[in-house]
């Protein structure tokens, strides 16, 4: 009997494992095709795609269209522009939120947990909400001639890194907060009675034991600030001021459009994130599960 038993639950475990497996494999594939399909279409010249059809066996491959695109599109021109609003996003917004986290964590006030609520809150707003009326706020707002050459934060390449920090500032809040509270409070207290003054207990002893979650949180963040498409049509209106997900706008024409440059210039465009998430897959993973749990 019992070993009836064993033998049905180790079958009922292989049929578990099978399924799951199958699972795994199915949406794997699903999440690639596309990305796999562009760069199939991105190899084919427009002439074979014409003929033949996109579900087609491709007569030739080249990277014409790479050269093509890099030329044409302007990507380098692109790339600074979207750096210049990815990287100082990235930094402002982790600095910002470790600060937030580390007050939230270690200081007990009357509004601490409703703080928190409130930078979570903020990332149940879906943006496309306020587009209208944040767009008439930006014209209202005057800059100065040295901090951008635009009069009002519109076509203005710091009115898209304000708008990313306010909207990235709430996830970074309640990941850092959750991860700063599993670090030992003992830590703290012993700074403080050497003498350490708060910067100190947050800059020196706090921030280095948080570079895992950071590197975590650093390639989400880059992935999606890099990636934002709407913010950058919105606000800006110049065509050279643009990211380059918008200027991707430039390789279609508007009586014709060649999706085989256009799928080569999206493969560019997707790069730098693969770069950045490769060179950072070990802390990323790693990071993920950091402070789920309070230890």
């Amino acid at each position: 009997m019992t070993a009836a038993v064993a033998t049905q639950r180790k079958r009922s475990v292989s049929i578990g494992t099978i399924a799951t497996h199958t699972f795994l494999v199915v949406a794997c594939l699903g999440v690639l095709a596309p990305l796999l399909w562009a760069l199939y279409a991105s190899l084919r010249t427009y002439d074979d795609t014409s003929t033949n059809g996109y579900f087609s066996i491709a007569k030739s491959l080249t990277l014409k269209n790479y050269s093509n695109a890099w030329e044409i599109g302007d990507l380098p021109h692109y790339y600074l522009n979207t750096f210049l609003i990815t990287i100082p996003a990235l930094v402002i917004t982790l600095l910002l939120s470790s600060m937030v986290a580390f007050g939230v964590a270690r200081f007990s006030f009357k509004f601490n947990l409703v703080l928190l609520m409130l930078f979570t809150a903020g990332n149940l707003l879906p943006q496309q909400v306020i587009a209208t009326p944040l767009w008439r706020l930006y014209r209202l707002i005057e800059v100065p001639l040295w901090v951008s050459d635009s009069e009002s934060l519109i076509d203005s390449t710091l009115g898209v890194i304000l708008i990313h920090i306010a909207f990235q500032s709430g996830f970074c809040t309640f990941v850092l907060s959750n991860y700063m509270k599993t670090i030992p409070y003992e830590l703290t207290e012993a700074a403080r009675v050497d003498g350490a003054s708060v910067w100190r207990q947050y800059w020196q002893l706090t921030m280095p034991l948080c570079r895992p979650v950071l590197a975590a949180l650093a390639t989400l963040q880059f992935t999606w600030i890099y990636n934002d498409f709407l913010w950058g049509l919105v606000l800006i209106q110049t065509g050279d001021k643009m990211p380059i997900t918008s200027g991707l706008l430039n390789l279609k024409g508007a009586f014709f459009t060649d999706n085989n440059l256009l799928a080569a210039g999206s493969m560019m465009v997707a790069l730098p994130t693969l770069i950045v998430f490769f060179a950072l897959q070990r802390h990323f993973i790693g990071g993920l599960t950091l402070g789920s749990t309070k230890g």
